[in-house]
């Protein structure tokens, strides 16, 4: 188990394809049984390993949204935290990845464990200095 970058992310930022502030970016929570794979290049690659869409779940996942780019020292890609409410599962990662671009995929997140939730709220905290960092 391991989070990391998809390499088709890596290659379309280095040639202008993504454009992180104004594209329309989705996470979707995974099963327990994802793996992060480098070489995975769209949604479809990977969306079969999606939680079901049921108790509190939409099937797709979630559209991100208050995206900012942080471009001064560390440049850094970040979003409002995400939410889940009234919903009941189990899942172990989330995968982000751009409707904009024909559902390619961006990073895969491992939660370190089974992450549950019972008729309550999941929330998807991102972490300080954003999703994504380069320094």
């Amino acid at each position: 188990m391991a989070s990391g970058i998809y390499n088709i992310f890596k290659s379309g930022i280095m040639s202008g394809q993504y454009h992180l502030s104004v594209d329309t970016d989705k996470v979707a929570l995974m099963s327990t049984v994802h793996a992060f794979t480098s070489t995975n290049t769209i949604w479809g690659n990977v969306s079969a390993n999606e939680l079901a869409a049921a108790n509190g779940y939409l099937a797709g996942g979630t559209m991100l949204t208050s995206l900012s780019l942080l471009t001064s020292g560390t440049s850094a890609w970040d979003a409002a935290d995400v939410s889940w409410t009234s919903s009941t599962f189990v899942a172990g990662h989330a995968v982000i990845y751009d409707t904009t671009t024909g559902n390619s995929v961006i990073c895969s997140i491992d939660f370190g464990g089974n992450k549950e939730v019972s008729a309550g709220t999941f929330t998807l905290q991102w972490n300080g200095t954003g999703i994504i960092t380069i320094t």
